[in-house]
């Protein structure tokens, strides 16, 4: 079952049941308005206000969360195409007999990186690609040192592949580690029950009216419901429907610009 399907059936059993909560709510407040002339519990109105004032709270820091860390990732993206191509470009400090042997290791690196989340929902083939590009940068690294200290090679040559190479390798882990990212599955649980339980509240503040008013309530739980959907979407760039993939063209473009 695809992510996709998982978030949208997850979404729309949110939907679903603050539906059902608010048909609750209100049912409860019937019940209290017959037993009671009086009408509904004094305080309903100030625990809404705080239920309602914590779930605001929640998905404002989870949705900006979401954006902030879905950013960061595209710019990661950059960040390694830069790191790449200056180390690229640095190899022709080398002497020339040392350079195709590096360049060559280089595209089929570039080559590696570029597909290594192609296929998010495979972590089996990310962990192959990921050790693969770990074994790459275990030669190239291997090859500029040895190249970096023979006796015809210039002395900036050290100064400035080395480091640049050192940038590169670094970079994967950063990716690496922005991929697994994530809020606690405690957040969402969090995000999903106050959403049903503000549900449950104005079923039950609603109840003094004569009639439902089913478009207020479908209103606020599609919106609640659409609202967790896209955090969710933002936080798994690779699986979901917004995506991060638009930002790996500039590693195609890199692996172009090297053939």
């Amino acid at each position: 079952m695809s992510f996709t399907w998982i978030v949208s059936c997850s979404a729309l059993g949110l939907f679903l049941g603050m539906l059902i909560f608010s048909e609750a709510g209100r049912k409860i407040g019937i019940a209290r308005i017959a037993r009671d002339p009086k009408g509904l519990a004094e305080g309903v109105g100030a625990a809404g206000a705080a239920v309602f004032g914590l779930l605001g709270l929640i998905m404002a820091f989870s949705f900006s969360g979401a954006a902030t860390r879905f950013e960061d990732r595209r710019h990661l993206i950059t960040a390694e195409v830069n790191a790449i191509g200056t180390a690229y470009l640095r190899i022709d400090l080398l002497p020339s007999d040392a350079q195709p042997e590096i360049k060559a290791l280089m595209h089929q690196y570039v080559d590696t990186r570029s597909t290594t989340y192609l296929n998010a929902s495979d972590q089996t083939a990310i962990n192959a690609k990921l050790a693969k590009a770990v074994t790459l940068q275990s030669e190239i690294w291997t090859k500029a040192l040895i190249a970096c200290r023979r006796s015809d090679a210039p002395t900036q040559a050290a100064t400035l592949l080395l480091p640049a190479l050192n940038e590169m390798i670094d970079i994967t882990t950063t990716r690496a580690m922005a991929a697994e990212n994530h809020p606690p599955l405690v957040v969402f649980l969090l995000l999903g029950g106050l959403s049903l339980i503000g549900a449950l509240l104005v079923g039950y503040d609603s109840s003094t009216n004569k009639e439902r008013s089913w478009f207020h309530i479908i209103v606020f739980a599609a919106i609640m419901s659409m609202a967790v959907y896209v955090i969710v979407d933002l936080e798994f760039p690779r699986l979901g429907m917004i995506r991060v993939d638009a930002a790996d063209q500039l590693l195609i473009d890199l692996l172009k610009s090297m053939s």
